[in-house]
Parts: structure tokens; sequence; C-alpha cells
């Protein structure tokens, strides 16, 4: 199992999240957060806006699915083909384990 955790510009979140429910992917977690990457903000005139706005969207996903769920995701969550500065990261990361908070059980 992987944990995908996807930065991505918040009017693009809904897209993503129904590109995912569309492929059979429904559970996905949404947060929204502000930040900034590489390009250190965005400047417009004299004003620098430090902090955009941005969704982190959490995923449990099993080894099969990868790399599919983080096509979906590039492929849904650009602002053009080409895609520009800012559209987001993916973030992969194995999960060792998990449980279900209600039934206290580990799930396999």
């Amino acid at each position: 199992m992987f944990l995908i955790r996807a930065i991505s510009r918040p009017e693009k979140s809904v897209v993503v999240m129904k590109a995912l429910l569309d492929a059979g992917f429904p559970a996905v977690t949404k947060i929204s957060a502000y930040g900034r990457g590489k390009q250190r903000g965005l400047r417009v005139g004299d004003v620098t806006y430090d902090e955009l706005p941005k969704d982190i969207l959490l995923m449990a996903i099993s080894s099969k699915d990868k790399d599919f769920v983080v096509e979906t995701i590039v492929s849904s969550a650009r602002t053009s083909p080409s895609g520009h500065f800012g559209d987001g990261k993916i973030f992969v990361t194995p999960i060792d384990e998990i449980y279900t908070i209600s039934s206290g059980k580990k799930e396999v």
C-alpha cells in the first residue's frame, strides 16, 4: 500500500476528485492549505503573494494501482497540456500499517 499526497491548485481539486471517482477511486481526503513552491509565490506588479491557496488530496492506494492513480492525478491537475509552475506536486510513500478506528482492527 502507498499513501499518495497530491498538492494542487484549489480550482483543480474538484476535477481531480471527479477523475479519481470516475476511475473507481472514491476514497479521498481533501485538506485546504496555503504555501508556495520553487517559484516563491506569485508577483503581480509590486505585490508578492507569498502564500498561495492549495488543496492537499490524501489517498491510500494498493501497489498495483499506484502508477494509474498518479497518472490520473497528473493528467487532471495540469492547467494546460504541458503544465505550469504552481500546478502542484505528488508525494508517494509506503504505508506500513493501517488501522480502522471504529473496530481497532489492523487492515490487511
